[in-house]
């Protein structure tokens, strides 16, 4: 384990009460939010309260099983990596990060498809597991013919990453393959929907996230299940067989209720033989990376070279 970005740790905690602050002030949310408030939220950017910007360089389609895609695709292209949003199964889009996504295929010369899956509650686990797998399945398939390489990598923020890594165990499990995607990227990702002591520790602290938002999140993407239910591996990925894994890269920050969850499979990627890059920010939050913060453009950019070199 490397505990990055210490010298920061000074802007990087200020920041977090400055938003705890705010975010207290805010008026408190229904559990289950209306239909109304559903749509709103969703139209916000991850983290904000405006819009996302839509850039034009986004192209949109629709893939193999009716699964809608957005690609960003440069002029150069290295490869192609898969990218799974964020926001707790039930917010976020293909189109919520055009900016990030576009400056990363630019700057690492790769094809960016990022999933339009189905969101929760709406639609409750496994539906948007499906609609990743089908996306994922559909670049082994057709990615040398599309955008002329098979240097295919993954990866994806909270939610996202815990679609990447249960897309990779399905991709194995079901229909044989591995090796396919050569990289996972993994940022902030809850792996033990039964919740690890981290999450269940974290407490009231409002970080973005924390153990109540955590708790109603599970009960919205998987109604009905209790924890040992939770437990299963295709549901948390911690408790599954990680062999076949690809190498990956592993991102959390040490005030992330999910610190633990990239703790932990951190270690268990690595004993079921691949290799692995723990980095844990020091002082940061969960969704950091959302926020215009020094650990925010050093990290990017530490994502950036990762996904540039691996798998060649």
């Amino acid at each position: 384990m490397t505990i990055t970005d210490e010298d920061c740790l000074t802007e990087t905690l200020k920041f977090n009460e400055s938003f705890a602050a705010a975010f207290a002030s805010r008026p408190a949310r229904e559990v289950t939010p209306d239909a109304t408030l559903l749509a709103t939220l969703r139209r916000n950017r991850l983290g904000g309260d405006t819009p996302s910007v839509r850039l034009p360089q986004g192209q949109d389609r629709v893939v193999a099983g009716g699964v809608k895609v957005r690609a960003f695709v440069p002029d150069h292209v290295d490869g192609v990596y898969l990218h799974i949003h964020g926001g707790g199964w039930a917010f976020g889009s293909a189109d919520g990060q055009d900016q990030k996504l576009w400056r990363l295929a630019e700057q690492a010369r790769l094809t960016v498809v990022s999933v339009e899956y189905r969101l929760a509650p709406e639609h409750p686990f496994p539906a948007g597991l499906d609609d990743c797998e089908a996306a994922a399945r559909w670049l082994v398939d057709h990615a040398s013919v599309e955008f002329g390489t098979q240097r295919l990598l993954i990866g994806g923020e909270s939610a996202g990453a815990h679609l990447t890594v249960a897309t990779l165990l399905r991709l194995r499990d079901r229909h044989g393959v591995t090796g396919a995607f050569r990289a996972a990227h993994l940022l902030f990702g809850p792996y033990d929907l039964s919740m690890t002591p981290s999450q269940r520790l974290f407490g009231s602290r409002q970080l973005l996230s924390n153990t109540d938002t955590l708790r109603r999140t599970y009960e919205l993407f998987t109604p009905g299940m209790g924890a040992e239910q939770r437990r299963a591996p295709e549901v948390s990925p911690l408790f599954a067989d990680l062999t076949g894994l690809p190498p990956a890269r592993i991102v959390v920050g040490t005030e992330d209720p999910l610190r633990d969850d990239s703790l932990f499979l951190a270690a268990r990627w690595q004993a079921a033989g691949a290799p692995v890059q723990l980095g844990v920010v020091a002082g940061a939050m969960h969704g950091f990376t959302l926020f215009p913060l020094t650990i925010t453009e050093r990290e990017l950019r530490r994502e950036r070279d990762f996904l540039s070199t691996a798998g060649r």
